[in-house]
């Protein structure tokens, strides 16, 4: 049987631990923090095409069991009008219906999911070199442990060492915004649960969701403003929350009434990407999720098009008789959709392209878009699905 080894226990490295589980491989994931508690603040979204991915793992009880779904989203303009109002996503499917999460809940539920399958998982291991050979792939550890499998998955990450040993020189880039989370229960809005609402405003970004037990989560991007190392070192979100506050308080909208009543507990990060076409494979290695295509958050496919990789991965090393045939197929598939992604939510961040205002998802016309329930399809053979290399 097939040895693999996944480096990173994140979304994109449990998932597709899970995948390759699920196709027959022996699976190991190494994972460099103790616990799975990295993020836990944040939230994101999972869009249908991510739900969609988990139904193929047989894994839509284990994240439908926390966080809340999303039919609809709505757009205010500056003036807090209404632009827009429009279904999210397959909203219909209760399988598929967008989900709003905390990422720690969500990376937890996963990781649990995972090894009550029988996967097997390391905590604390940090990845400090690969070495790739003529018949198997080394990884060796900072606490001096060695793991030897048939081949090596790289999911550790936007700061990925994995990436930098194929791809020397690639690294993140700052996308042109700064991003903000947050949560309130002193709810300012009288709103139902179940839609997201877009912001528009005139100086940032803005979206909340209201949960079912009425707490907002909400996120602000804002153009221009660098977080440097130094706020991140001694982060001060008493103070990004009346920055923010005066910002947002030059539109007439509910962002900044619902910042203002937000605790202590604000998240910030500045939005990066990878530039397209560095290489993913070298080897008996290959990259996936953030480490291969991070792209900024504009997009809210993140987590998602990780999801995606797990599956088409997996398919791609199920359908074909060699590793070389396989990481080929795998990026003939992903390579354009995830590449299109991350230039749009690029765009999206600079100013450059405007949100579609009436889009079913917040990516439309990805290149793969028409294919990709095939390519997800469990049970159908990647190769045959248009858009495979030959």
């Amino acid at each position: 049987m097939t040895r693999i080894l996944v480096i990173g226990g994140g979304i994109a490295g449990t998932a597709t631990a899970m995948a390759l589980y699920k196709a027959g491989f022996d699976v190991t994931v190494h994972e460099a923090h103790p616990d799975t508690a990295e993020d836990i603040g944040a939230f994101l979204t999972l869009a249908s095409n991510g739900m969609r991915a988990l139904a193929q793992l047989d894994a839509s009880d284990a994240v439908t069991a926390i966080g809340f779904p999303l039919r609809t989203m709505r757009v205010l303009d500056d003036q807090g009008n209404e632009a827009a109002h429009v279904p999210l996503g397959e909203a219909d499917d209760v399988l598929l219906r967008y989900r709003c999460l905390r990422r720690g809940e969500l990376n937890a539920a996963l990781q649990a999911e995972a090894i009550r399958r029988g996967i097997r998982f390391t905590h604390g291991t940090r990845l400090v070199s690969v070495e790739d050979g003529p018949d198997q792939v080394t990884a060796r550890f900072a606490d001096g442990s060695v793991a030897t499998g048939d081949l090596l998955i790289g999911a550790d990450g936007l700061n990925s060492t994995i990436r930098r040993s194929i791809a020397p020189g690639t690294e993140p880039v700052y996308a042109g915004q700064c991003v903000f989370y947050g949560y309130t229960r002193s709810t300012p809005v009288m709103e139902d649960t179940g839609h997201i609402t877009m912001v528009r405003g005139s100086t940032a970004a803005f979206g909340y969701a209201l949960s079912p037990d009425r707490e907002t989560y909400w996120f602000a991007r804002v153009s221009g403003r660098v977080i440097s190392a130094d706020e991140f070192a001694h982060p001060t979100p008493a103070l990004w929350r009346q920055q923010l506050v005066e910002l947002l308080s030059k539109d007439t909208t509910p962002a900044a009434t619902i910042v203002a009543a937000s605790t202590d507990d604000i998240m910030a990060t500045n939005a990066t990407e990878l530039p397209p076409g560095a290489p993913w494979r070298s080897g008996r290695t290959l990259i996936i999720g953030d480490a291969a295509h991070a792209a900024s958050p504009a997009t809210g496919q993140g987590a998602s098009m990780a999801l995606e990789d797990a599956v088409i991965l997996a398919k791609s090393l199920r359908d074909t008789p060699d590793l070389d045939s396989a990481f080929s197929l795998y990026e003939a598939h992903r390579r354009p959709r995830v590449e299109h992604n991350t230039t749009v939510s690029g765009q999206i961040s600079r100013g450059t392209r405007t949100p579609p205002r009436t889009s079913r998802g917040p990516a439309p016309q990805r290149p793969g878009d028409d294919t990709l329930v095939p390519q997800l399809a469990w049970d159908i053979d990647l190769r045959t699905v248009s858009g495979s290399a030959d």
